[in-house]
């Protein structure tokens, strides 16, 4: 049982692990967005 229940507490860290990289990407690539947005704006 204690097995199991440590199996269950490294998947869900490392589930949340995974979820955050995934928010980290999507915030850069917005962020990234954002500024090519305003350099294209500023360029023309």
């Amino acid at each position: 049982m204690k097995g199991e229940a440590k199996k269950q507490a490294y998947a869900a860290k490392k589930e949340q692990e995974g979820r955050n990289v995934i928010n980290w990407i999507f915030g850069v690539l917005i962020a990234l967005g954002a500024v090519y947005a305003i350099y294209t704006i500023a360029i023309s």
